[in-house]
């Protein structure tokens, strides 16, 4: 996608991402989220702890000089995870996977894991179209949804 980069997190796209969060559909489609969207305090403790940490990869998605989103790395239950995020305006465009795609240059560890809500079709899609497979099912607490849901576990070898 010519017009989609990826570049290192600055702190002018933290109010984007920020609205990104707030919305309730993407917050739907997500589903796993934090607790309260419109809590921005929360929000800034957790973007720092996040800027802060060095096992984390993360890179602004930039499209047309904008941020349309974020993609990142990090160590979780399951090992090393992938996770995006990007604002509606930007879904259905091929955005998420040229994104994906271009992480997986920058962060070469791998196994690589990814988990999307089972009804999260497009986010599945992305993950598939970047070489993922299906390694698995989960169940767990999706705060967006106040309740535990299906999940897919996917995985890039």
């Amino acid at each position: 996608m010519d017009n989609m980069q990826l570049r290192p997190v600055a702190a002018s796209d933290l109010p984007t991402f920020f609205e990104h969060q707030r919305d309730p559909l993407g917050v739907h489609m997500a589903a796993f989220t934090t607790e309260d969207p419109d809590d921005r305090a929360a929000f800034d403790a957790h973007w720092r702890r996040l800027l802060g940490d060095p096992s984390i990869v993360m890179r602004t998605v930039e499209v047309e000089g904008q941020p349309a989103g974020h993609v990142s790395s990090f160590i979780g239950d399951m090992g090393t995870e992938v996770t995006y995020w990007l604002g509606r305006d930007y879904w259905g465009r091929g955005i998420a996977t040229a994104a994906l795609q271009a992480f997986l240059q920058v962060d070469s560890r791998r196994p690589l894991r990814g988990r999307a809500a089972a009804d999260n079709v497009a986010s599945i899609r992305v993950l598939e179209k970047c070489g993922f497979v299906r390694i698995g099912t989960d169940r767990g607490y999706a705060n967006a949804r106040r309740a535990e849901i299906d999940e897919v576990v996917m995985e890039l070898t």
